[in-house]
């Protein structure tokens, strides 16, 4: 697969993921908020701007580069797809959960990573809020996960749409019922769970850290309960609104959020 497939490939799933997403919004709204996305849009335009420059299909080359010269779990134990592309979707999801972690851990990192915490209206479009700094530092954590497990190219795919698909969708201003809810919580990070971590109670922004699966909360002890019942007020405390663009890509000269 050239790097242009593989670029295409992903683009087509992030589009299919947010049109999943929206829909879902627009069909069972939660607090029916109004969500201005301008800065958010904006965040995502930059994003694709600078990554498109620093990396681009950089995890096609990885993953290109593994499978040719053996390297990694996956290539040296000869797994076939079938066993790599869950594999690589489970394992590339727990380490996300540490990276998003040590985001609100470690003073530097939390700096870029609030910006995506800074967003007063949660909705689909806080899902691509992220300043780019904070993805150009997650590259070199991403690629080295991709080399050693020896992803293959196309369970780097899956995992993308699948990533990509969760991201947005609890990120959503989105009201599931409470039995469907119930039971994709037990695997699953829903709307409501992630609405929590998005809560602007200093002691609440620090759980639900997965993305795809709830079992890495769940075992390691950053799990809080949450249902679409619960209104939750997000953003950060000391922030009444949403920043724009340029207050948003400034946001890492000061520090918000985060008993430090």
């Amino acid at each position: 697969m050239t790097d242009s497939e593989f670029n295409l490939a992903r683009s087509a799933g992030f589009v299919a993921a947010a049109g999943l997403a929206v829909a879902l919004q627009h069909w069972r709204p939660h607090a029916r908020i109004r969500r201005p996305v301008g800065s958010n849009v904006g965040l995502w335009v930059v994003n694709l701007i600078v990554l498109g420059a620093v990396c681009g299909g950089c995890a096609c080359v990885v993953a290109r580069w593994a499978a040719s010269q053996r390297v990694g779990m996956l290539n040296a134990t000869g797994a076939p797809l079938w066993m790599a592309l869950p594999v690589t979707v489970v394992a590339l999801d727990f380490v996300s959960y540490w990276w998003h972690r040590a985001n609100h851990r470690i003073r530097p990192l939390w700096r870029f990573h609030q910006v995506h915490h800074s967003d007063a209206a949660f909705s689909v479009s806080t899902g691509v809020r992220f300043h780019p700094g904070e993805l150009v530092l997650s590259l070199p954590l991403r690629l080295a996960a991709v080399a050693a497990l020896g992803a293959p190219i196309a369970g780097v795919i899956v995992f993308e749409i699948v990533f990509s698909l969760a991201n947005l969708v609890e990120h959503g201003d989105i009201d599931l019922p409470l039995s469907l809810e119930r039971s994709l919580g037990r695997t699953l990070i829903t709307p409501a769970l992630h609405r929590r971590h998005h809560s602007r109670g200093r002691g609440e922004f620090d759980s639900n850290y997965g993305t795809v699966f709830v079992i890495w909360d769940r075992l390691l002890g950053t799990f809080v309960d949450n249902s679409s019942a619960v209104p939750v007020d997000t953003g950060l405390p000391e922030l009444h609104d949403t920043p724009g663009l340029r207050a948003a890509l400034s946001l890492p000269l000061r520090i918000y959020g985060r008993p430090m």
